[in-house]
Order: C-alpha cells, then structure tokens, then sequence
C-alpha cells in the first residue's frame, strides 16, 4: 500500500478511454487504461484495491488538487496480464450547485462539473496523468480464492472492482471452482456496464451467474430485494461456512441487504451487534 505518495506522484500514460455502457445513457462511464510500466505500480496493485488521481491545476482556494480515488477494474494481473496497464471506471459527475455549508449562497443552482471525474473521462490515448497508490487492504480476494464462496453485490460504478475480480477467478489459467454470484443494480438497461462480458462468462462458467436488478423501468428492483424475492436459491449459499458478501457502490445500498439478511435469519456473521459490517462482509460505498 502506499508505494506512491501524492506529494511525488507518478506519470502513467494513457492507452484507451472508451465508453463502458451498454447504450445510450443519460449517465456518461468510460473504462480507462492506464500504463503504469516503468513506475513502482507496475505489478504491485491488487483486483479490489484503488489508486489516486490528481488532476491538474488548483481549486477554489488556489492549492494543488487532492488526488481522487478510483476503483481498480482489473485483475491483479493487469489490463495486459503483465501487471503493466490499470483501469478504472469513471464516472461524470455533472450536477447542480446546493448551499451545503456556512456561507454558501442560497438559492445557488449553478451547474457543477466534477473536476476529476470529467478530467479522466476527457483524456486521450497518449495523455499523461498523475497517479498515486495503491490504497486498500480489506477489500481483496483471500489469498486461497477457491476456499471460499462468493456473493458480489454492486450499484453503478461499484461494478469495478468486481469485473476486476470475476477475470481473476474465472480468466485466469486455473479458473476457480468456487460458487460466484453477481448481483449488478442500475437505474435503467442501458446503465449496465461491462454487460457482455458478464454474460459471457455467465455463459462459460456453470459456478458463476450474473443476476441484474433495475429499478426504473418496469422490474422497479433493486439488489436487496432481488436477493429476498430469490432467497430459496440465495439461502443455502448465505448459511454456508465457505461464502463471503462483497458490496460496493452508494452509500446506503448496504442498509436494504442488510435487513434482508436480518428477515431470513442469515445475518450473522455478516453483519455485527453493531449493525456493521462483520468478519465475511466487505464494504466498500461512496
């Protein structure tokens, strides 16, 4: 972790930026790879990690801009299989302005504009970006992958590192036998993203299936209550000693599953007296 400090980043270069969605969208998400050969990333990342991009120039206050973390969306291996190329799956962020803290105007409804997120999804074949990283140690495969079963939810672009990992464990010259399944929520169809590969592999694997959850169009589902319209075929795997719950994406997706898993009585040890997240629960929101 660490091996790159923001205050002396690292220049990768970029080798393709192209969109990640299934269709039109009124979303924008591009998959972008990065070359990271000659810098001490290369081959020292893991699927499920992140690093931090620093985007040029300065903010409102005239300083350096703080460097944005993006989910890893490759296996450990790389993009290129040789630990030399990283992506990511970044997302516009266009929104309007909204008085948040003392002294903002009120009434304020300007557009806003990410300044990261739209930095990366403008970047060019050959553009050079300051990187630093990698961050992460909870949210990982085990080191024995095929001791374990695992239940992979994801909202939008918490997908990422789940694409990252699926190539890992089924890619790979000695694809796992552990069960895999992946639950994917968006808004509309066309939001999907890496669908075809999901589905292809879904296709290839009789251990991995690739459940989708829309809740805008007329499923009106969301992941927790896919999980609880299908839990006969979800609750064997939940009691089973061997499975880990990995979720990623918005803040507050883990609020419905975790109530669900409370309903059914399979809650524990995912879930701790707290209400956090337990020893097989990994959680990444945003």
């Amino acid at each position: 972790m660490n091996l790159v400090r923001p205050k002396a980043p690292v220049m990768a270069s970029v080798v393709s930026n192209e969109s990640a969605m299934r269709g039109k969208s009124a979303n924008f998400v591009r998959h972008t790879v990065l070359d990271v050969s000659g810098t001490p990333l290369q081959g020292c990342f893991r699927a499920g990690q992140s690093f931090g991009v620093i985007a040029p120039g300065v903010d409102e206050n005239g300083k350096a801009h703080k460097p944005r973390l993006y989910s890893i969306a490759c296996p450990t291996s790389g993009e290129d299989g040789s630990g030399c190329w990283i992506s990511t799956t970044p997302k516009r962020l266009i929104d309007e302005t909204r008085p948040q803290r003392k002294g903002d105007v009120a009434g304020r409804h300007t557009l806003f504009l990410g300044v990261c997120s739209n930095y990366l999804c403008d970047l060019q074949p050959g553009d050079r970006v300051a990187l630093s990283g990698p961050q992460g140690k909870r949210f990982l495969l085990p080191e024995d992958v095929d001791a374990h079963d695992y239940l992979l939810i994801a909202t939008g672009t918490g997908i990422a590192p789940f694409r990252g990992m699926v190539m890992e464990m089924l890619m790979g010259p000695r694809p796992t036998t552990s069960r895999i399944e992946l639950v994917m929520g968006v808004p509309y169809t066309t939001d999907l993203l890496y669908d075809d590969l999901f589905v292809e592999l879904a296709r290839k694997h009789a251990n991995f299936n690739y459940h989708v959850a829309i809740s805008r169009e007329d499923q009106h589902l969301y992941v927790d209550a896919l999980i609880d319209r299908n839990m006969p075929t979800f609750k064997p795997m939940l009691r089973n000693e061997r499975t880990l719950i990995y979720l990623c994406g918005i803040q507050g997706m883990q609020q419905g599953l975790f109530s669900c898993l409370t309903r059914h009585a399979v809650a524990e040890p995912y879930i701790d007296t707290n209400g956090k997240p337990g020893r097989r629960c990994m959680l990444e929101v945003y």
